[in-house]
């Protein structure tokens, strides 16, 4: 029996085929290369968001990109703590973590938010596997303090990603897979203690360690305004030079973000963005588009050392 379907309208198929070729020249440039993305915010909280995520994840990866995926999970472990009634307290913008706070952060993140992350992902065939920065010495962390007011406070099992060993999931991307990991760190200077590191840090430093081509950070903002709350003042790009001079009068909230941007790029990822994780496929528009979404960070020098490369190449 025959099926007749109705004729897709000529507009409409023009407007498909602009916005398929408009992805040609990025689909050249990051086919088998390294994309670090980091998934949090808002984006993690919302099942029609988490679900968007994990089909631009897919996407990118039969796209012919190499996608990796590192999560945080700050809401989810604050509902948790709250659930179990353990005290939850935030000092310079850090989560003071107890040992008693830290095990839960342990099962959110890694018993939890990744499974799920990777059972979404492998809806669409067998492709993400989950890990944790406490795998096969993936991240090593070191203890960090806060300053307050002049003086130096103690946030508990909070550190910063010190070193990173990423032979495991080299490996997992050779292998063609998606690797899904929580932002846990083993303590270095105690053995057998772990800490709960930033996740944009410990995907900025995952990006360096991996040479990947772009670093992407999901947030709850359209990116960076050069003068808030103007919302007409979004930033588009900004080189790095220059955000290291606004980096000290950002808000509180934005300036670990920009900060992660800055030390990947400083470290040799070409190219590093924020952008917005309430925006539905935000990762594809800031991939496969011309204009983007959100704020991205560059080095103009390496930038043009790269053209240049490109000139070469193509003749």
């Amino acid at each position: 029996m025959s099926v007749n379907t109705p004729a897709l309208d000529q507009a409409e198929a023009s407007l498909k085929a602009e916005v398929l070729i408009e992805s040609l020249p990025w689909l050249k440039r990051f086919r088998d290369q390294i994309i670090v993305i980091k998934f949090g915010g808002n984006a993690m909280v919302s099942e029609e968001l988490t679900r968007a995520f994990a089909e631009d994840v897919v996407y990118l990866r039969y796209a012919g990109l190499k996608p990796v995926v590192v999560h945080g999970g700050g809401p989810q472990i604050s509902a948790m703590l709250d659930r179990l009634d353990i005290q939850s307290e935030f000092r310079g913008g850090y989560r003071v973590t107890t040992p008693e706070a830290m095990d839960v952060v342990r099962m959110v993140l890694t018993g939890k938010i990744n499974p799920q992350l990777v059972g979404q992902i492998n809806e669409h065939g067998p492709l993400a596997t989950g890990l944790s920065g406490e795998d096969a010495g993936l991240f090593e962390g070191q203890k960090r303090t806060a300053v307050i007011d002049g003086e130096t406070v103690d946030l508990g099992l909070v550190g910063d990603v010190v070193s990173v060993s990423p032979a495991t999931v080299l490996a997992q991307l050779e292998a063609g897979l998606i690797p899904v990991i929580s932002s846990i760190a083993p303590d270095r200077d105690v053995p057998g203690s772990s800490l709960n590191v930033n996740a944009d840090a410990a995907a900025s430093a995952l990006a360096v360690a991996l040479g990947a081509a772009k670093l992407v950070i999901l947030t709850d903002v359209a990116g960076l305004y050069s003068d808030w709350p103007d919302t007409t003042s979004l930033v588009s790009t900004i080189e790095a030079e220059e955000l290291r001079e606004l980096l000290p009068s950002l808000e509180s909230g934005m300036i670990p973000k920009m900060t992660a941007c800055l030390d990947a790029v400083d470290g040799g990822v070409e190219k590093a963005a924020i952008i917005d994780g309430r925006v539905a496929h935000s990762i594809l528009l800031e991939v496969f588009t011309s204009r983007g979404i959100g704020t991205e960070v560059y080095n103009s020098q390496r930038a043009e050392l790269q053209l240049e490369r490109e000139r070469r190449t193509n003749g």
